[in-house]
């Protein structure tokens, strides 16, 4: 899935709201189904710089569940993990480890969203609920996604309004704050500026593609964004193909990837082996504003990157700067030397250009990671680095022994 920059605060209502019950504001939250949240959120704040904020669990009177809040920019993760043997993210776990739960919106009217959607052919996850108390209330109601994804959508009021919990005010009845904590502290003097999630990308098994790119023209009211073929998209061993879905307002962007015929298993066919078999989120992009100081502070913080060969960099410069001159946009302004020196890939189109880096897998199954990725001005996603990462992560397939 892939999810386009969103602003600082809630979009403000307007006229379409009345008339159109999917225009979805923002991201509300991404939700993590793990083992154990309390490790799982030191894990996040230590490497990725999130502070800790909020958590709901057994001292706040869930009794089957434990949710950690933590935030960073506009990013919103929850991660949760079930207490007790029938909570839902126990089983989720056992099955597929630990990864992405839930891609939440948040909407006018949760439940005009939630029955428009089922007009539209979605099928029912949760049905809305509404929890309140005297500071205000939100309302929920989820739709099935494929494999292990829901989309629920979130509405707010009162003091639980999304530009109060931007602000730092609770996230929803039930959470508490947690103490100042030394690590949000160090996080907060030494910021690794990630602002928001940019974009998630979904697998799917081979030949389902078109059925979800249908189910989110129809369900959701998407409407294709771009389209990447084994073309586009493959190495010697192994191919992909690819489309981006994108909400009328083009505010959320979805790519959708299947596996392509080849000689040996692509990372998609990887990802679905250790991933029971089921579709599921790949990975998440985290945007910055600064490319180089992200990097550099998640290097050291010891967050482990791909690995590119030199001989990328005797390339990329020539193809990038012809294309943005073609294009009447400035070359890439970021130091050449610092770029090599961190490992970061460039690409380029007639918008402008961008820089990204992709994590190794975030668990000991090789299913999650994130994107770090900076835009200037290019809204796309790296076509012209494709074939290079792409043979970095058969690298990494074959040093795990799964291509």
């Amino acid at each position: 899935m892939s999810i386009a920059p969103q602003p600082p605060a809630a979009a403000k209502p307007s006229r379409i709201a009345t008339t159109d019950p999917l225009q979805l504001i923002d991201v509300d939250h991404v939700r993590f189904y793990v083992g154990n949240a309390k490790q799982a959120a030191m894990y996040y704040a230590h490497c990725f710089g999130f502070c800790v904020e909020q958590v709901q669990d057994l001292t706040t009177g869930s009794r089957d569940s434990a949710t950690y809040l933590l935030t960073q920019g506009n990013i919103r993760f929850l991660l949760t993990t079930g207490l007790t043997s029938e909570h839902a993210a126990s089983h989720d776990v056992m099955l597929y480890g630990d990864g992405v739960k839930d891609v939440a919106f948040t909407v006018f009217d949760a439940e005009k969203a939630y029955e428009a959607a089922l007009r539209n052919g979605g099928q029912s996850a949760q049905t809305p609920r509404t929890v309140s108390d005297a500071h205000g209330s939100v309302t929920t109601a989820s739709i099935k996604t494929y494999g292990r994804c829901v989309h629920t959508f979130v509405s707010r009021s009162g003091g639980y309004d999304l530009t109060k919990v931007k602000e730092g005010g609770l996230f929803a009845p039930g959470f508490i704050k947690l103490p100042d904590l030394a690590i949000n502290k160090h996080n907060r003097e030494h910021p690794c500026g990630l602002k928001y999630v940019d974009h998630l990308v979904g697998n799917v098994e081979l030949g389902k593609m078109n059925h979800w790119v249908r189910f989110y023209e129809n369900v959701l009211e998407f409407k294709m964004f771009k389209h990447f073929d084994d073309k586009d998209i493959s190495t010697e061993y192994s191919a992909l193909m690819s489309k981006v879905m994108a909400s009328g307002n083009n505010l959320i962007k979805m790519p959708i990837n299947e596996p392509a015929e080849g000689k040996k298993k692509s990372q998609i066919e990887e990802y679905l082996d250790w991933h029971a078999h089921t579709p599921g989120v790949q990975h998440l992009a985290l945007r910055t504003d600064d490319e180089l100081h992200s990097i550099a502070e998640l290097r050291r913080r010891n967050v482990e990157f791909l690995t590119l060969p030199d001989a990328y960099y005797e390339l990329v410069w020539e193809r990038v700067n012809k294309m943005l001159t073609t294009h009447g946009h400035q070359p890439v302004r970021e130091d050449h030397e610092a770029v090599k020196k961190l490992g970061i890939l460039v690409d380029a189109d007639d918008e402008g250009y961008l820089l990204q880096l992709f994590t190794r897998p975030l668990q000991d199954r090789p299913t999650l990671f994130f994107e770090i990725i900076c835009r200037r001005g290019s809204q796309s996603f790296g076509k012209g680095n494709f074939k290079a990462l792409f043979e970095a992560l058969e690298l990494e397939q074959g040093r795990r022994g799964n291509l």
